[in-house]
């Protein structure tokens, strides 16, 4: 097997003779991204292995975490219906700045994708709606937990932005770099970002497989946002 093949191995969740479920490292692109010299995409790497994989949806290029490979074109059929008919449960972790109390909070605004450089909440978009509960508060941020009903494109980053709850890190709608310096009082030595990228993380993902039964992979945070929790709660804790 080739290092790019070993290297999409060590991402996978679970496996059965239809199913992929990988934790995909940020950064990495879900599919090929038409002239940017970036890494190569996940169903690039997945077609290495299974040539006749097809993705079942996409994270953002900068999220990380849970992500579906259908390895026959009937497993891909099954899981796009339940998407179609909202049947697939999606967790997402998000970290926020400032104080936020959700209580299974919905969100319900439509979302305009026809310029994907700046989706925005538009009466003429497409119907959407997110959930959303708060995990922990610290001292300038939020933990959020994010539930999608609708699968519409940067739609929890968008409705985030909708209540004034801009991702850490996610310039493109409201958020900011933020540096080790800001949390930590007398701070000596390097100063870098908390993170090098927006914090959103997809968690969870439940669905029915091929025999009816539900199947729910987890995805544990990858290294960057493991390091931005132990520094909030050493530094930014309340």
């Amino acid at each position: 097997m080739s290092k790019t093949g070993h290297l999409f191995k060590s991402w996978i969740l679970f496996e059965d003779n239809d199913y992929v479920v990988v934790n995909k490292p940020a950064f990495v692109p879900s599919v090929h991204e038409r002239g940017k010299q970036t890494h190569i995409s996940v169903l690039e790497l997945a077609r290495e292995i299974y040539p006749e994989s097809t993705l079942c949806h996409r994270l953002d290029r900068e999220t990380s975490g849970v992500l579906v490979i259908a390895k026959n074109a009937e497993a891909y059929r099954n899981l796009s219906l339940q998407f179609e008919h909202r049947k697939v449960e999606k967790i997402y972790h998000a970290m926020v700045e400032g104080h936020f109390q959700f209580d299974d909070t919905l969100v319900d605004l439509p979302i305009n994708s026809e310029h994907p450089g700046r989706v925005r909440i538009d009466k003429t978009g497409k119907p959407s709606a997110t959930f959303f509960k708060t995990l922990k508060v610290f001292k300038h941020f939020s933990l959020i937990e994010c539930q999608p009903v609708t699968g519409r494109m940067h739609q929890i980053r968008v409705h985030l932005e909708s209540q004034n709850a801009h991702i850490l890190g996610d310039e493109q709608y409201g958020g900011r770099q933020w540096h080790l310096s800001e949390i930590k009082r007398k701070h000596k030595g390097e100063d870098g970002p908390l993170m090098k990228r927006f914090a959103l993380h997809a968690a969870v993902i439940a669905f029915r497989n091929m025999n009816g039964e539900i199947l729910g992979v987890e995805a544990p945070y990858p290294k960057d946002m493991e390091v931005l929790l132990k520094l909030l709660n050493k530094y930014d804790a309340l």
